[in-house]
């Protein structure tokens, strides 16, 4: 008997396993450092919830430039790949907290305010919303960043032990005397 859900459900399977894991098992074969990609999957989370779609991706590639060999961009940019539907759910609580934070009025959000914005009649009001939730967003960012790092640091130490193509230890060989020979040239 055909299941729709059952069809459903492998499709978001293949394609999270294409975007996402696959991605990220050929960065962590590729031998990065834990610390670098932890950096960066923190900076591309952070990035990735700018309350304003579309620019975290140019965020991020400002990122990477300024940064340059000190974050490892493809974990950034699939960092920020994955945070997207993080971000269109935090869209209102930072705007939320930014009126919290300025003491300011309560944007009620209806239909008529999109419709607005879409037509470019956009009012003050709206303005001053969109204000709250980037303050919002700059005042959380610091709490987002360190939230992640703390929470990816022991994720990649143990993907990158298990994934790395390098062993993590390996035993130097010790030598003995036998072993060292000094060659002596003729004067």
């Amino acid at each position: 008997m055909w299941n729709p859900i059952s069809k459903l459900g492998s499709g978001a399977a293949n394609w999270f396993h294409k975007r996402v894991v696959d991605p990220l098992v050929l960065i962590l074969k590729r031998g990065a450092e834990p610390k670098q990609l932890t950096l960066s999957a923190a900076l591309g989370v952070t990035l990735g919830v700018f309350p304003i779609c579309g620019v975290p991706l140019f965020l991020c590639g400002l990122a990477i430039a300024v940064l340059g060999s000190r974050c490892h961009a493809p974990t950034v940019m699939l960092s920020n790949f994955v945070a997207t539907p993080l971000e269109l759910s935090l869209v209102i609580p930072f705007l939320r907290f930014g009126e919290v934070v300025t003491g300011g009025p309560h944007f009620p959000l209806t239909s008529d305010a999109l419709k607005k914005v879409l037509k470019g009649q956009a009012s003050q009001e709206v303005f001053q919303s969109i204000f709250h939730a980037l303050l919002g967003w700059l005042v959380a960012t610091p709490i987002i960043f360190v939230a992640s790092y703390v929470l990816f640091l022991p994720c990649f130490k143990i993907l990158v032990h298990k994934f790395s193509p390098i062993p993590s230890s390996p035993k130097t060989p010790t030598l003995s005397l036998t072993d060292i020979k000094l060659k002596v040239r003729d004067v």
